[in-house]
């Protein structure tokens, strides 16, 4: 037993120390996300150290140490997105329905054809804008009938994953489709005029992931978001940035996007809202995301049911409430994460002009 607790202790540490390195690598990456499942992992161990090994002896308590020290640096880096933390974004009071805005956000899988489930979701909670991702010329022919009432549209129908559609009940202008970094995977972007009147920065987003079946290394996935980061950094209009970034939300990449852009992420202090994957509850992470400016407050967040797809649908209800607030503070992105940025972004050979902003 003593033995096949010092072996866990030490796959506990090589996979607590191996995402400290900025190495691409998707092997590397991939430890950023069972977060959690580490920290329980690693919570579990310590308890049998304690109950199998000598505490009289000096080695056993430098491994209960060394365990511990895991537990508490995997939960530092998830426990924001829990409601043991203070929120980052407010919630919103009384607002004009003109200035409300709901977003639901679902990553079909193109190879599912469970659509009605989709659409009776829609259908019930009434989003003004729905993103789908994933979404092929199928997809495209069978969400047709929601066009009645949501009848602008942004279509970009692909059968290689990374087919993108939007459905808005409300009115979009300048709409732009791009592909920023690979030449197969697109973006959205448009402004979005609420009922009052007023005009939203919107960036719809789907980067490749680093895996064994995508990209060898992250560097397309971050360059991505580091040069819309950087486009909305010094804008003052009001911005929303949702898609699935096919990152977890405490990820050191998904930090420095919110460093960077001065986004704020609503689910701080709310919970993980995990949307991946949807048929293994053990093995669930936050990758379908919603980032907005300071301009806005939340309603509500919630996990919709099942649509047969591997994501979970989000739905995000904000309100539109300019005035500034104190309790509204994100992260601050120092010299060295801007340095790295500036790396990652001259490595894909790629800058924050590339992406188009409705309204400049």
């Amino acid at each position: 037993m003593d033995i096949l607790i010092y072996v866990a202790t030490g796959l506990i540490v090589v996979a607590t120390l191996l995402p400290l390195s900025r190495n691409p690598h998707w092997i590397i990456r991939g430890f950023d996300f069972p977060r959690m499942q580490l920290a329980c992992c690693a919570a579990l161990l310590i308890l049998l150290q304690l109950i199998f090994l000598n505490l009289s002896e000096i080695p056993s308590w430098a491994v209960i140490a060394a365990t511990a020290l895991c537990l508490a640096w995997q939960l530092w880096w998830v426990l924001p997105y829990t409601k043991l933390w203070r929120t980052e974004v407010r919630a919103s009071k009384n607002v004009d329905a003109d200035r409300q805005l709901s977003i639901l956000t679902a990553n079909v899988l193109t190879s599912n054809r469970d659509v009605h489930k989709l659409i009776a979701l829609v259908n019930k909670f009434k989003p003004d804008v729905l993103v789908t991702l994933e979404s092929d010329k199928w997809w495209e022919s069978e969400l047709e009938c929601l066009e009645v009432d949501m009848p602008e549209t942004m279509k970009c129908p692909l059968d290689n994953l990374y087919g993108m559609h939007v459905y808005s009940r409300l009115p979009l202008h300048e709409k732009k489709i791009s592909f920023l970094v690979e030449e197969d995977i697109p973006s959205m972007h448009a402004r979005l005029e609420l009922g009052s009147g007023d005009r939203v920065l919107m960036h719809f987003l789907h980067p490749a992931p680093p895996s064994p079946t995508e990209n060898d290394e992250s560097e397309e996935r971050d360059a991505e978001l580091i040069i819309v980061a950087r486009s909305v950094a010094d804008n003052d209009q009001p911005i929303i940035v949702t898609g699935d970034l096919n990152d977890v939300a405490w990820s050191r990449t998904t930090r420095l996007f919110r460093k960077l852009s001065g986004l704020l992420d609503p689910r701080v202090g709310r919970g993980m809202f995990n949307t991946f994957h949807a048929d293994y509850s053990l093995l669930r992470w936050p990758l379908d995301h919603l980032f907005h400016s300071d301009h806005f407050s939340v309603r509500s967040i919630q996990r919709l049911p099942s649509i047969g797809s591997d994501h979970f649908p989000l739905l995000s209800r904000l309100s539109f409430t300019p005035a500034k607030s104190e309790e509204q503070d994100g992260l601050n992105a120092d010299q060295d994460d801007k340095a790295f940025a500036s790396s990652v972004a001259n490595s894909q050979d790629v800058n924050k002009s590339d992406v188009p902003e409705p309204g400049a």
